[in-house]
């Protein structure tokens, strides 16, 4: 297991994962990048699985979704707190049902509850950062499902906030959790009232994708090929991981949405 700079208790012991299909690039994207390869696509999700074991989680593998390209991205499905697991309704109807037959692995570990329709939410509107969520509002997480998910969450003693979200698919396409009281924001989200009295790493120009690294257990993984940001992330008291997610961005995707972390 690799060791951070700073030792801490391990936030995060288990991540489920769901391998890529065939039709990957089938899926929803407006990244305008071209098809992702389907097997480079797969030892790229190897890596980053192998990324979280080495880490110390214990993986819980899924096997792909037939019907359903997008669903390696199963992050969108579930948003798992240290006292409740929520089941999402995703805003894009062509995910809907990938949310299915999750609730039976997660009730292993959790008290589960639904998001309901009308109200639609997506993990990658969801960012946790100790005790509080911010709720991003996009166009796969509308204002019902929010304020559903805001109530679950206040009564299992959480604090949420909800944040418009403008440029990106979802809110961790611009803003993620550093440790201590640091986050990770785009330039398009320097500076936002929601974010006061946060320490923000604003990213350069042209690195606005490294908005999308995600902490585990005191490392901070990141992608590949930003040498401006992972300079300013080495001088943090955590490590860093680098990985290439090249097919993975080209679907709209990125490091937090391939996994469940609790």
């Amino acid at each position: 297991m690799m060791m951070s700079k700073l030792q801490k208790k391990p936030m995060f012991r288990h991540a489920i994962v769901r391998r890529p299909g065939i039709d990957c690039a089938q899926g929803l994207t407006t990244a305008g990048l071209g098809a992702p390869d389907y097997h480079e696509l797969c030892k790229q999700h190897d890596a980053y699985v192998t990324i979280l074991d080495s880490l110390g989680l214990e993986i819980h593998a899924l096997e792909a979704l037939s019907g359903y390209p997008d669903a390696y991205f199963v992050e969108d499905v579930a948003i798992i707190t240290p006292k409740v697991a929520v089941i999402t309704n995703p805003g894009a109807p062509a995910r809907q049902g990938e949310e299915d037959g999750l609730e039976d692995l997660l009730s292993d570990f959790r008290e589960t509850v639904r998001i309901r329709p009308p109200g639609t939410v997506e993990g990658g509107d969801v960012l946790m950062v100790g005790n509080h969520f911010f709720v991003g509002l996009s166009d796969r997480t509308n204002e019902e499902g929010a304020r559903q998910l805001g109530a679950i969450l206040e009564s299992h003693g959480h604090t949420w906030r909800p944040v418009p979200v403008g440029a990106g698919l979802h809110l961790k396409s611009s803003i993620n959790y550093a440790g201590g009281n640091r986050l990770i924001v785009t330039q398009d989200f320097a500076g936002r009232e929601e974010i006061a009295g946060y320490e923000q790493i604003i990213l350069n120009d042209g690195e606005a994708y490294a908005a999308n690294t995600l902490l585990v257990n005191g490392t901070l993984i990141m992608p590949a090929g930003y040498p401006r940001t992972r300079a300013r992330l080495s001088e943090l008291d955590l490590d860093v991981i680098e990985i290439d997610v090249s097919e993975v961005q080209k679907m709209d995707g990125g490091l937090t949405c391939m996994s469940l972390r609790f």
